[in-house]
């Protein structure tokens, strides 16, 4: 398969070419090893590997050691999966505090640099973190059907095989990188109850958590629920969306954050669901994908600074994301429709009138855009971007 260009490689070189640092996080499988290869360093180091890995357990101030010995006045040092030696942090913040190389930094799981570091961030000001997810829409050589990426996902190296391909891939992608993953840190005692969780929280992917009722069904407290939740989103497997919890008269505002897993391919393998689902289930996933491809395209706006979440009034209308930019709100509907009409733009209206707001979006099927009022288009999924262009 040849190579796929990520939209994220020109954000990285401009902040190597100010002299900074850069954490790339990202759940496995996701491309950044990929991407590294195709930056020039002086020295490239891959913790997957157990002989190299064994080196810098043994003696993590070996790095700095190699470093001097690069003969390089500023070194590009390239770590992949760091946090299998998370004791090499320590040493990266003492290099690069003493200004004698630059790093990338790769890491699928965010939760042992927590503890060996003073801040995932490192130095504030000299390294910069991004997230690497699957690939965009716009990243993909040849567009795929929409059914495609809801069932199979967006992960580079699943979307040029067969059906039964991804769906072997997949499955081998929940075991081993998930249940495997999570065993090889010891991260829960007993692996039954989070493999019957991880089912549950996929087939949960989209939905207001009730802590409660997973507590039930798996058998564990609620404590130990929520604690596999912060395991997922350690792992970048899930992200959290918060609601929005202020309004001008609604007092009774859903409080409670949605979970999105990180890949509709991967959610569909953990939770066991068929690839060829009904209707409903259909809609529920385009939902989903909206709202993880809004994720994908924020990073690349940095001079308006956006923030995702929903909005939910338990006894009335909802929205299903809304995009935070400063005071201002984007609400987003998500449709099932190749024909969408007035009544689809109704809850929007609500929200707009309560929030300051300009345009409202509602993503379906259509063709092409459909004006459905003074302040809410329909428009086609594959022009999901346009959300972002509204002042």
């Amino acid at each position: 398969m040849s190579y796929i260009f990520r939209k994220i490689t020109p954000l990285i070189l401009a902040v190597l070419e100010r002299g900074k640092s850069v954490l790339l996080l990202g759940p496995r499988q996701t491309g950044k090893t990929t991407l590294l290869r195709h930056i020039p360093s002086d020295l490239t180091i891959s913790l997957i590997e157990p002989r190299h890995r064994l080196r810098y357990e043994k003696d993590p101030q070996l790095l700095a050691d190699e470093i001097g010995a690069l003969g390089v006045e500023f070194p590009l040092v390239i770590i992949d999966e760091i946090q299998k030696v998370p004791d090499l942090m320590d040493v990266v913040q003492w290099v690069i505090d003493q200004g004698k190389a630059q790093f990338i930094l790769t890491a699928s799981s965010a939760r042992k640099l927590k503890h060996h570091s003073r801040d995932i961030n490192l130095l504030p000001g000299r390294v910069v973190a991004f997230m690497m997810p699957p690939m965009g829409l716009s990243e993909f050589p040849q567009s795929p059907p929409l059914d495609s990426l809801l069932s199979y996902g967006s992960l580079p190296g699943i979307y040029s095989l067969t059906e039964e391909e991804k769906n072997e891939d997949l499955g081998t992608y929940v075991v081993t990188y998930l249940e495997e993953e999570v065993r090889a840190e010891a991260l829960v005692r007993n692996l039954g109850s989070f493999a019957r969780f991880l089912e549950l929280a996929a087939s949960e992917s989209g939905n207001i958590i009730n802590f409660a009722k997973l507590s039930k069904e798996i058998g564990v407290s609620q404590y130990t629920i929520q604690s596999y939740f912060q395991i997922l989103e350690d792992c970048l497997i899930i992200k959290r969306i918060e609601p929005i919890t202020t309004g001008k008269t609604r007092k009774k505002l859903t409080r409670s954050p949605r979970y999105l897993f990180f890949d509709l391919g991967v959610r569909r393998l953990a939770s066991k669901e068929d690839a060829h689902p009904p209707l409903m289930a259909k809609g529920q996933w385009f939902e989903q994908w909206v709202g993880l491809e809004l994720l994908k395209l924020v990073p690349f706006y940095k001079d308006r600074p956006f923030h995702l979440h929903f909005w939910r009034d338990p006894s009335g209308p909802e929205v299903d994301w809304v995009l935070q930019v400063g005071q201002q709100y984007i609400p987003i509907e998500v449709k099932w429709t190749d024909a969408p009409d007035k009544k689809d733009a109704k809850h929007l209206l609500t929200f707009m009138s309560e929030y300051p707001c300009t345009k409202g979006y509602v993503i379906c099927r259509t063709p092409r855009p459909v004006k459905l009022s003074e302040s809410v288009i329909a428009l086609p999924w594959q022009d999901i971007a346009t959300v972002f262009e509204s002042r």
